[in-house]
């Protein structure tokens, strides 16, 4: 997300932001009461709009919508890809997450330099799930909610530049936050976070060197919770 946050109110108001951008600018919103009332004068004149514009339907159209849907098989539902961590898929994990972590001595997160959290707990955890991210690179994403922590771990993210880092963001109703930074080693880069149960989705962004307060670049890489 650009900083002209009061740019989007018309992107907003047609709902037409990623999930990152959505979740920064309500935050914006809450203390920008100019972005407030534009919102609700673009909604409304977009309901307007689209009165002018509506049209009663043929008498035909009925019948024949009823007649698609008896024989259009729907959709399934889009739910994360989530599985139980096996044996050796726990091992596979470990391998990868060991190689992360002594690639980086330490870990920076929310601007605190810190040793790397131990993985095991995590893993080992007898509700931990794997779920599979979207997005560019590959990510997992190994939650364990009795413990309220995850473990992140991707890899093929396009290399950055000194000047910037991945930043890791906890979303959910209340908006997004940050769950640090993620560690430096272009092959594998992990994180461990703790997990607010009110979090449904991880999004990570592309942030100058150092993190930001808030995401300042759409989501390289998603991750659903719910």
């Amino acid at each position: 997300m650009t900083a002209e946050l009061h740019t989007l109110t018309g992107a907003y108001a047609l709902d037409a932001v990623s999930d990152v951008d959505r979740a920064e600018f309500e935050r914006h919103l809450g203390r920008c009461a100019a972005c407030r009332q534009e919102v609700a004068e673009l909604r409304a004149t977009g309901a307007r709009l689209a009165v002018a514009a509506a049209v009663d339907p043929p008498p035909s159209l009925k019948p024949l919508v009823l007649a698609d849907v008896a024989r259009t098989r729907q959709l399934p539902p889009k739910v994360p890809v989530t599985r139980r961590l096996s044996r050796a898929k726990t091992w596979q994990l470990r391998v990868s997450l060991f190689g992360a972590a002594a690639a980086a001595v330490v870990a920076v997160v929310l601007g605190v330099t810190r040793t790397p959290a131990p993985v095991d707990p995590v893993l080992g955890a007898p509700d931990a799930a794997a779920i599979e991210g979207t997005g560019q690179g590959h990510a997992t994403l190994v939650v364990s909610r009795s413990r309220h922590q995850a473990v992140l771990l991707a890899s093929d993210l396009p290399a950055l530049d000194a000047g910037h880092v991945y930043q890791v963001w906890l979303i959910g109703p209340g908006g997004a936050r940050s769950a640090g930074l993620m560690t430096a080693e272009p092959s594998q880069r992990m994180l461990v976070a703790d997990l607010p149960p009110d979090v449904d989705r991880i999004g990570i962004t592309v942030e100058p060197a150092g993190g930001s307060p808030g995401p300042t670049t759409p989501a390289v890489t998603r991750i659903s919770l719910a």
